[in-house]
């Protein structure tokens, strides 16, 4: 290699590409090229490290007691930590013939000494380093988006009144301050009055302006804490349906959010695609709404913006069309005498494009069920309409096996518990997820309050449940540092196999042993933290591995000209360095994970 190639492979690896030019060029004169055939054994607990290895060619792996913890190969450099600390647990061996540079341990730790970001990369645990790395790729598209609170945005100065103030009298107190909003005071509570109430209830019904101003006020605020990140304010618009934020300090009212200043500081078109929603009245009006979705994943995917908040986001608009629908084609007077429920990864709000179908009806006890199932058609072919394919395992509304009275969901629970067979297993898996998006969420409540109940002592079926996680291969390997698919995507994994699913999965068994009913994978992983049973670093590192198999799946889909049932592979070798390493780092999160739930349910002992 001459050194021209040398020097450009150095500057092309993080973190040397942190080092400045001259910096280079006096490595180079330390460091040696070095060969070593396959199996040779470069690090283990007895063999200390002399030296950085940088990989030209070859792959090598970490394992410790025998199991293959990391994979390395072209551009990977270890093991750091081997030189900082002195001591190691792993064994390094060659997998592949190795062609490499070595760094002498002094050369490596001065540069450790005399380069604060070059220290700062290899001292970092888990979290910083993948935060850092993600920053890194986004630093050329970086907005603030995800960092700007609340606080550092124009807010309207809250205009307070009593209650029994008269509405002529607000009105001077509004002339006065110039606003067109007031904040009512009745004792403890505190409501709102705009433009379009004084419009509504005062001028087109000729309401006396000598009414007490309270009459007229709206209560029940929603509210956010001045610190927020604006991204969450954006949610509560999305959410509530409302143009404006009550700001609170220390439980006291310091300003006013609009949301035409909040979208003029993201200058997005969520609004818009939330406001077409509600105002739609027809399927084809509500087609014409939810085609920008995509674009703005897209967009906000190129920003840097967390996977999780995207996921939050698309989640509240989904969550608006399907409640949209279900008012369009089913009757007024059904409504309340049932609950539409969302399963899989719409369930637990983590749906970011549109895939399969899964929804469900609970029918309140002692109804006619018959009364439903035209509507319960027409429901699933709209959707259909607006893009959301129908369910391949018939997972819908439709289909008569999902829609049922409270009882009947009830009685059906207890048959899955005791068959334990594949497809029960599903049908719990699938049901732990649901979410309320429409009718009466107090019937799923009743049908999950029963679920919980019914697993008091059950551990069989909690280990069986939980040994579904461990069924597919986590794919660290051999070949480039990954198990790659079968013959029909030889060059791609599945990212979802691979990864996702585990967690997903593991961390519902976990939800449903200590009884916590939220469906979002990372709001389950807090909650599990929240009660001690994992550390909040192992807490951190699940969220952030989760968000990385989800990000970088989500951008693999959206390089796809046409979403499909392939959705989940993805090819490594189109990667850049940077993903390389994050989903690798990702997947031995996975592994540790499979671990824990191996250990915590004895799934050793389960046939």
């Amino acid at each position: 290699m001459s050194l021209f190639d040398q020097k450009a492979l150095l500057m092309s690896i993080h973190p040397f590409d942190l080092l400045n030019e001259r910096m280079i060029e006096k490595l180079m004169t330390q460091m040696d090229i070095a060969y070593y055939p396959k199996e040779t054994v470069l690090i283990a607990p007895r063999v200390r490290a002399q030296s950085l290895t940088i990989i030209i060619k070859g792959v090598v792996n970490e394992t410790i007691e025998g199991e293959l913890q990391n994979v390395y190969s072209e551009g990977d450099s270890f093991d750091a930590n081997s030189l900082i600390y002195g001591n190691t647990e792993s064994t390094f061996s060659v997998a592949e013939d190795l062609i490499c540079y070595e760094l002498p341990k002094e050369s490596f730790l001065n540069l450790l000494q005399d380069v604060e970001p070059f220290q700062n990369y290899f001292m970092q645990d888990f979290i910083t380093k993948h935060q850092s790395l993600k920053e890194r790729q986004h630093q050329n598209e970086m907005t603030p988006f995800m960092m700007s609170r609340v606080d550092e945005i124009y807010l309207h100065i809250p205009c307070f009144v009593d209650a029994k103030t008269s509405i002529q009298e607000a009105l001077r107190d509004m002339a006065d301050q110039k606003t067109d909003v007031l904040l009512v005071r009745d004792e403890a509570l505190v409501g709102i009055v705009t433009d379009t109430d004084l419009r509504e209830k005062v001028l087109l019904v000729e309401k006396s302006t000598k009414d007490s101003i309270g009459e007229i006020a709206t209560f029940g605020l929603v509210m956010i804490e001045r610190s927020d990140f604006l991204f969450n304010a954006l949610l509560l618009f999305t959410k509530h349906g409302v143009k404006r934020l009550i700001v609170v300090e220390n439980e006291k009212i310091v300003g006013i959010l609009e949301q035409l200043d909040l979208l003029s500081h993201f200058a997005n078109h969520t609004h818009l695609i939330a406001t077409s929603i509600d105002r739609s009245r027809s399927i084809d009006e509500l087609y014409n709404a939810q085609r920008s979705l995509t674009h703005l994943i897209s967009s906000l995917t190129s920003k840097g913006v967390k996977i999780r908040y995207i996921s939050k986001l698309v989640s509240e608009l989904n969550t608006k069309m399907y409640r949209k629908v279900f008012e369009m084609v089913v009757p007024k007077e059904l409504q309340s005498k049932c609950a539409l429920i969302v399963m899989g990864s719409e369930g637990r709000g983590e749906q970011i494009l549109r895939t399969d179908q899964d929804n469900a009806l609970i029918i309140r006890n002692g109804e006619d069920k018959a009364q439903f199932e035209p509507y319960m058609m027409k429901f699933n072919d709209s959707l259909l309409q607006l893009g959301f394919p129908l369910c391949s395992g018939n997972v819908m509304v439709s289909n008569p096996y999902w829609r049922r009275s409270v009882l009947e969901y009830k009685t059906m629970i207890s048959q899955w518990i005791e068959i334990l067979n594949e497809e029960a297993l599903l049908s719990l898996s699938i049901f732990l997820d649901a979410s309320c998006v429409a009718g009466d969420e107090n019937l799923l409540g009743e049908c999950r309050d029963y679920l919980y109940n019914h697993f008091e002592g059950r551990s069989d079926v909690l280990a069986h449940l939980a040994k579904s996680a461990l069924v597919f291969e986590t794919p660290l390997s051999l070949f480039s540092g990954f198990v790659l698919g079968e013959a029909s995507h030889e060059s791609e994994l599945d990212i979802k196999k691979g990864g996702i699913f585990a967690m997903v999965h593991g961390v519902r068994v976990l939800a449903l042993e200590h009884k916590i009913q939220c469906t979002n994978t990372t709001q389950r992983i807090k909650e599990l933290n929240n009660i001690g049973l994992f550390d909040k670093k192992f807490a951190n590192e699940l969220i952030e591995a989760y968000d990385t198999l989800l990000e970088i799946r989500l951008r693999s889909m959206l390089l796809q000209k046409k979403i499909n049932e392939e959705q989940n592979y993805v090819n490594p070798k189109r990667f850049s360095k940077t993903d390389r390493d994050l989903l690798k780092d990702a997947f031995r999160i996975v592994n540790t994970f499979k671990k824990f739930l191996t250990y915590h349910f004895h799934l050793g002992m389960v046939m």
